[in-house]
């Protein structure tokens, strides 16, 4: 990119010379002066006397050249523009999965906080029920609350590994968009 911007700023360099040149030489034919004191731009026409006119030839010369750089200057411009546009649709697309892996972690995240909640409940609860049955006493609403937690932990596991296949989901459905839509293709043996 680096090297465009040069590239670019030399060409503009060019440009202006070449347009001082040209303009020195179209006032100097406007005036009748053969050539000033001192050159506006060293080397851009041949070397003329005091009764000598411009030539036309290196005018026109001149004026190519003009013309091809000013072409030049437009197409690198143009393709600035094009880096430049992809450059942002690039960095539009790369947010955009920024903010989905995000999303989707701070779901997994979630998912994590809320299945270590309730393995420490279970265990918790397990450890009463345990107690409980050392003792010999069988209380149904310590049984039930268990089993409560139980489901609990089950749901939040299930939950994680949702938001996990969503994220593989995520990740590969660029890259099946970019297989082919049509079925397999039958083989020169095969004939309806």
């Amino acid at each position: 990119m680096s090297d465009l911007a040069e590239y670019e700023r030399r060409i503009s360099y060019a440009l202006a010379r070449i347009g001082k040149g040209v303009e020195a030489i179209n006032a100097r034919v406007a005036a009748g002066v053969a050539r000033p004191a001192e050159p506006v731009v060293e080397n851009l026409a041949p070397e003329t006397g005091p009764d000598i006119p411009p030539d036309e030839g290196a005018l026109t010369e001149l004026r190519d050249a003009l013309e091809a750089e000013r072409d030049a200057n437009a197409q690198l411009s143009e393709r600035v523009r094009a880096i430049r546009e992809k450059q942002e649709t690039t960095l539009a697309s790369l947010e955009r999965k920024l903010a989905a892996a995000t999303k989707g972690l701070d779901e997994a995240n979630h998912e994590l906080v809320r299945i270590k909640h309730a393995n420490t409940e279970l265990a918790a609860v397990n450890r009463d029920l345990t107690d409980a049955a050392r003792d010999g006493l069988a209380d149904p609403e310590l049984i039930n609350r268990a089993m409560q937690v139980e489901l609990e932990s089950l749901r939040a596991g299930r939950d994680a590994e949702i938001a996990e296949l969503d994220g593989l989901l995520g990740a590969l459905e660029p890259l099946l968009s970019t297989l082919p839509q049509s079925g397999p293709q039958p083989s020169e043996g095969d004939h309806a």
